[in-house]
């Protein structure tokens, strides 16, 4: 197929760019940095210069264009404004050019933070009232929201954590873990699903190509369950450690947010971690059920936790970053 992939030089997107040309697509990258769009190249992608408010540029990205698979997205941002503009308006102005173009099928990258979290012991499947609890997480339903609207045939995944090779944010646990650390939220029991980078790669290609899985919602992930304190244990053991859990009361993880948001703006910059994010991060459960997804499409998850973080050290050593 002909395939256009937005944020393909990011993390998800360059897992599910590798998969697409394994597969022998033809693939379109909308990139704003000749630099890093640089490394697809030999990959066979072609770029398209531009980001999501040039409309010029995403006219030329969608034309032909069999599925689109919108990934790019902002996960830091100085204001909720700014998340809608980013996700919501950018999300827009893709959908309008994929319209306008008669492109076949849609795939929208969401997050789990769109539909809010859950209590212990009940994973999400899709079809409840969402309820986000960020400005990051109501950007996502609000760009979810103008898919839903379009005139495209549209599938949506809402991942929970995606961790694998190339992925920034596990790396900082694998660091501190390093070091004998393992800081968790709370008292260490907040309920947990994750995916691997490749594994959510190949539930966005199932989900691009399965009738039955269009218009509908999903959550993209491995069934297995695990606690925040379990985690960091497990990425301990594959680094050969066993670093000391420390929890963090709630009190203290909100005032320290604060002022990690304050320091990065200070210093002109953007960060997650912010006062925000905090109610995210002191929830009883970020759960999601597969089966659906499963179901309609016939994709599982092949990396349960313990797989997947041991060949994420194995790139992270590889590669120098550890």
């Amino acid at each position: 197929m002909r395939t256009l992939v937005t944020g393909a030089t990011g993390f998800v997107g360059s897992h599910l760019t590798e998969a697409l040309r394994r597969r022998g697509d033809e693939v379109t990258a909308l990139a704003r940095s000749a630099s890093r769009a640089a490394t697809l190249g030999p990959l066979g992608v072609r770029v398209v210069a531009g980001d999501l408010h040039d409309r010029a540029a995403l006219l030329r990205a969608v034309e032909g264009q069999d599925v689109v698979f919108h990934v790019a997205g902002v996960v830091a941002a100085r204001s909720e404004a700014d998340f809608l503009a980013a996700n919501r308006d950018g999300t827009r102005n893709l959908a309008e050019a994929a319209e306008q173009a008669g492109v076949g099928r849609f795939v929208l990258v969401s997050s789990m933070a769109a539909a809010g979290p859950t209590i212990k012991g009940r994973p999400l499947r899709g079809d409840e009232a969402p309820n986000p609890v960020t400005h990051y997480g109501r950007s996502k339903l609000a760009a979810e929201a103008v898919v839903t609207a379009s005139r495209l045939l549209w599938t949506i995944l809402r991942p929970p954590m995606v961790y694998g090779p190339r992925d920034q944010e596990v790396l900082k646990v694998f660091r501190l873990a390093r070091l004998g650390l393992a800081p968790v939220l709370g008292d260490g029991t907040q309920e947990l699903s994750a995916v691997h980078g490749a594994d959510l790669a190949d539930a966005l290609v199932a989900a691009g190509s399965t009738e039955a899985a269009v218009r509908r919602t999903y959550f993209a992930c491995h069934p297995e369950v695990f606690t925040g304190a379990e985690m960091a244990l497990a990425v301990g053991r594959v680094m050969g450690k066993r670093p000391a859990v420390i929890r963090v009361p709630a009190a203290i993880g909100r005032a320290v947010l604060t002022l990690t948001e304050a320091a990065a703006r200070l210093a002109g910059r953007t960060t997650i971690l912010t006062a925000d994010k905090a109610n995210e991060f002191f929830q009883p459960a970020w759960t999601g059920d597969p089966e659906p997804l499963a179901r309609d499409t016939g994709w599982r998850a092949t990396r349960n936790l313990e797989i997947g973080l041991a060949e994420t050290y194995a790139w992270y050593r590889t590669a120098g970053w550890l």
